[in-house]
């Protein structure tokens, strides 16, 4: 039989298979493959009286006007900066918490922690934002009044009124909304390790601390790695949300990502084509770190994507 023939054989046996991934392909299409044709508003001067069809094309007009605006790169630059700490901060808390869970030996404690560590996870992004407002507010704050009981300060300080504060403020916003959520998928991947390794560490001598550092993070290295590819692909998409509720006139030199420029030139000034051309520098650029690390990943022999 040639090879076909046992494809389309293999096919037929799992047709049930086929026909229920059906929904999910065309919800693909409709939602993340069909609204690149709007890419070629980036290549025109678009109107949308007009349409694709009656507006002019300009050809890299609105690229060369994107590169070389101070402004944009200044977004570029908050958006690196935020999502680069989001991202080793995030990492490295999900995996230190998914860590000092499984040492937990109260499965009671153990339950009720998980419970209560996902929990901020389903705060809407304004609830949290809210919340970090108030306990950073000169005007009775939480974080103020700590200070000045214990006299580190004397007055209270203006967190959200100052540059130099505000990264390290998303920064850990996002950690205590989304570091117990994180930590799942770390704390699957460790129950699945041998508990016949962790026997074996016990009998050489190996006290808690070591069986964690040579059993339990080589055992989910390759679930790291992973992970780590997948959200190297999203370094260009700061959160959205906090730098656009937190950043207020103030902190714009600091708090503008490229999401929020888009919006800016899209809706606010009406430059579609300019919006659409920022969102292709990123998406572009998201893809060639994607690759990038995969590639490195497989040169060094550990697990990738592809």
């Amino acid at each position: 039989m040639s090879k076909s023939k046992k494809t389309l054989k293999k096919m037929a046996s799992q047709k049930i298979l086929y026909i229920m991934i059906v929904p999910c392909i065309i919800y693909t299409f409709i939602f993340s493959y069909y609204p690149l044709s709007g890419w070629i508003m980036a290549f025109q001067n678009y109107k949308p009286a007009k349409g694709y069809s009656g507006s002019k094309f300009v050809g890299f007009d609105q690229f060369r006007f994107l590169f070389g605006d101070i402004e944009f790169w200044r977004s570029v630059r908050n958006t690196l900066a935020m999502s680069v700490m989001n991202l080793v901060f995030g990492f490295v808390f999900a995996i230190v918490f998914a860590l000092l869970l499984n040492e937990i030996k109260s499965v009671k404690f153990k339950r009720i922690t998980q419970t209560v560590s996902y929990l901020p996870h389903f705060l809407s992004w304004i609830i949290v934002c809210s919340l970090v407002s108030n306990m950073l507010s000169t005007n009775d704050g939480a974080i103020n009044n700590f200070l000045m009981g214990i006299g580190i300060i004397d007055e209270p300080i203006l967190w959200l009124g100052k540059q130099k504060y505000f990264w390290w403020i998303t920064t850990f916003a996002n950690i205590w909304k989304e570091t117990g959520w994180n930590s799942i998928i770390y704390i699957a991947a460790i129950t699945g390790i041998d508990q016949a390794l962790y026997e074996a560490a016990e009998l050489d001598g190996a006290n808690r601390f070591q069986k964690m550092w040579h059993v339990t993070l080589p055992g989910i290295k390759s679930t790291i790695i992973v992970l780590l590819i997948m959200n190297l692909g999203w370094v260009l998409n700061a959160s959205f949300e906090v730098p656009y509720i937190l950043g207020s006139g103030l902190l714009q030199d600091v708090s503008q990502t490229i999401d929020i420029f888009v919006l800016k030139y899209g809706m606010s000034i009406g430059n579609y084509s300019l919006a659409t051309a920022a969102g292709i520098f990123k998406s572009v650029i998201s893809l060639i770190l994607v690759f990038t690390t995969n590639a490195i990943a497989n040169k060094l022999g550990e697990n990738s994507l592809m």
